[in-house]
C-alpha cells in the first residue's frame, strides 16, 4: 500500500544549528564538519562519550550516535551481541549497536522531522540526555562482559542492581 501526498516544498531548519547551540552552551568540545555533520565530546561518569549528528535534508532525518570510549575485543564480540539484545529490550527510545569497523559500542537514534519546521531545542536536549543516561546505565554491563568475565545475562543483572539506603 502506498500513500500519495501532495504538499508544497517545505524548507526544514537544519537541526544541526540547534545542536551546535546546545554544545556551545554546555562548553563541550565539538567540530562542525559541514552543514550535514557535527561531532562533539561529552564527559560522563564512566568515560567521555563521542556524539555524532548527521543531517539528511532529502530524508528530513537527523541521525545521532553516542559512542563509548571502549573497544570490544574480537573474542568478546559474540557475548557483546548477546548483551546488546538484552539491553535493547529495556530501551524505550533508540537502540545500542556495535560499530563494526572500530569495535565500539554506541547508542543510536534517527529522528524524522519532515512535516515540522525542524527540531526544537528541547528535543535535541532530551535526545542527548537520554542517550548519555542510557550509556551511563549500561556501561558497567559492557565492562562486566569484556573485562569481568561475566555472561551477558549476569552482566545485565549486576548493572541494573539498584542499591537501597546508605552504607
Amino acid at each position: 500500500m502506498s500513500i500519495s501526498v501532495v504538499y508544497e516544498d517545505e524548507q526544514l531548519i537544519n537541526p544541526l544549528d540547534i545542536v551546535e547551540q546546545l554544545v556551545m552552551a554546555n562548553d563541550w568540545a565539538f567540530d562542525r564538519r559541514s552543514d550535514e555533520e557535527l561531532a562533539a565530546e561529552v564527559p560522563g561518569r564512566w568515560c567521555n562519550y563521542s556524539l555524532y549528528f548527521a543531517w539528511r535534508e532529502d530524508m528530513g532525518a537527523m541521525h545521532f550516535t553516542c559512542a563509548f570510549d571502549m573497544k570490544v575485543p574480537d573474542a568478546k564480540r559474540g557475548a557483546i551481541f548477546e548483551l546488546l539484545g538484552h539491553i535493547n529490550e529495556k530501551l524505550w527510545l533508540g537502540h545500542f549497536g556495535l560499530w563494526d569497523e572500530e569495535a565500539v559500542p554506541m547508542f543510536r537514534h534517527t529522528s524524522l522531522l519532515r512535516g515540522t519546521p525542524g527540531a526544537a531545542p528541547e528535543q535535541v536536549e532530551d535526545l542527548v540526555d537520554i542517550a548519555v543516561a542510557e550509556c551511563e546505565r549500561f556501561y558497567p554491563a559492557f565492562q562486566f562482559v569484556i573485562w569481568g568475565g561475566k555472561t551477558p545475562r549476569d552482566a545485565m543483572a549486576a548493572s541494573l542492581l539498584e542499591t537501597m539506603g546508605e552504607a
